[in-house]
Parts: C-alpha cells; sequence; structure tokens
C-alpha cells in the first residue's frame, strides 16, 4: 500500500521530471515531492517524457516502464546516449529479478516497485540527488594501481583508458575505492551506496558488482574486484 505522510524538507529546487501514464500515481508522486521541496514536471508518455528532458534541465527522471508510444527501456537508452550523469531511477510494477537486471543494464540507477511506501521513493530519489551533487563538487581523485577517479569530472580511467559508469556503479566503485583491502559486506554496500537495509531476498548488489567488473576487469590481466565467499566484495590488486 503506498503511505500518503509526507516528511517537510528544506532543500534548494531540485527539478524532477517524473514519466508517468497513471494519472492518479503521477499526481500522487508530484504532490509529495512538491511538498518537499522539489520542482516537478510531469509527462504522461514516453514521448513526451523525451521532448521534456530534450527541452528541460533535470536533476532526476523518474522512470515507468510501461509507458504509450515510447516505453522506459527505450526512453532510459536514450537518456543514457546523451547524459550519463543524470540520476535515473525506474518506478514500475515490473518486479521480477530479470527485469530489475534489465533496468540496470540499460543504465538505471535505481528501481522501485510498485506498490511502494511514499517515505522511501523520497530516501532513494535524496540520495540519488545527493550522490550525484557530492561526485560533482568532491573536488579530489581516487587512485589504486592503475585505476583512477575523477570525482570533479565524473571520469573514470584505468591504465589511461577511460571507462563509461551509470551514476551507481560510479558509487559503488568510489566506496570499494575508499575502503580498498577491506572486505565490504552486502550489508555495508547496502546502506552506503543505496541507503537502504539490505534485502536478502535480492540480487541487486552482486548484479551491480558484476557490471563494475566486467567494466572495471574484464580487459585488463590484473583482476581489481575480488569476491571474499559468504562475506562480499574486496578491491585488491593480486589473484582471487
Amino acid at each position: 500500500m503506498i503511505i500518503t505522510n509526507f516528511v517537510s524538507m528544506n532543500q534548494s529546487k531540485n527539478r524532477i521530471l517524473v514519466v508517468e501514464d497513471e494519472p492518479k500515481v503521477a499526481s500522487f508522486i508530484k504532490l509529495g515531492l512538491e511538498e518537499n521541496g522539489f520542482t516537478v514536471n510531469v509527462a504522461f508518455d514516453g514521448a513526451i517524457g523525451k521532448k521534456m528532458f530534450e527541452a528541460g534541465e533535470f536533476d532526476l527522471v523518474l522512470l515507468d516502464i510501461n509507458l504509450p508510444y515510447k516505453n522506459g527501456i527505450e526512453l532510459c537508452k536514450e537518456i543514457r546516449s546523451v547524459n550519463q550523469k543524470i540520476p535515473v531511477m525506474m518506478l514500475t510494477a515490473l518486479g521480477t529479478t530479470e527485469d530489475k537486471i534489465t533496468g540496470f543494464d540499460i543504465g538505471a540507477d535505481d528501481y522501485l516497485v510498485k506498490p511502494f511506501e511514499f517515505r522511501e521513493l523520497l530516501a532513494r530519489i535524496r540520495s540519488l540527488i545527493k550522490r550525484s551533487t557530492v561526485v560533482e563538487t568532491g573536488g579530489n581523485m581516487l587512485k589504486f594501481l592503475d585505476l583512477e577517479m575523477n570525482l570533479n569530472t565524473y571520469e573514470v580511467s584505468r591504465s589511461g583508458k577511460l571507462i563509461e559508469l551509470t551514476q551507481k556503479e560510479f558509487a559503488l566503485l568510489e566506496y570499494l575505492l575508499r575502503n580498498r583491502g577491506k572486505v565490504l559486506t552486502r550489508v555495508d554496500i547496502a546502506e552506503k551506496v543505496w541507503d537502504i537495509t539490505f534485502d536478502t531476498g535480492t540480487n541487486v548488489i552482486d548484479v551491480y558488482v558484476n557490471f563494475l567488473r566486467k567494466k572495471i576487469d574484464k580487459d585488463f590481466p590484473q583482476k581489481l574486484i575480488h569476491t571474499k565467499a559468504g562475506i562480499g566484495y574486496v578491491l585488491k590488486g593480486g589473484t582471487e
């Protein structure tokens, strides 16, 4: 059941584009976010959503999957083709693991299944926007062996080769880099990167680690992201 108690929040007017074809859901989200200090624009189909995204400047896109004219998967791909930095959050009734993997694979930063509690939606939106703001104003470099992360430019490279990451992949890698050599449990990662309590029934963290491995380790002989069986993951040199 969707919970309608809203928490007031003093903040600058972050702009959110909501692409949702159910008028009642769209109105509910718009009202709740505006009561929490956000500026919200709503599109009721994917085609209009694309036009609004291209015409405006937004801090986050909240995106349904089953949309008229252009579905959320197609729209997310098109957003990512022109903007790798903006947080994109999928909000949909499609809640299987395969659905989530599809969403993450095409560039979504988070995935919330309907029905949902507004408090959780708000917490995740705040986390995504905060993370994108911190990345752009952080002002330093993180390095480990031949892996480099620039928190000013949002660039990651290995042996001089630029690597494109989604915002959530970037956040996960930043957490691994800041804790290099330390084994991080899935609970650690869920709390620090997702700002949520770890759900033992989901493999979202494992999926994201695999995404990172494909980008960070696949084309290099020395692997940096390692699995600690039964515990979690660690960024280190050497072998598994």
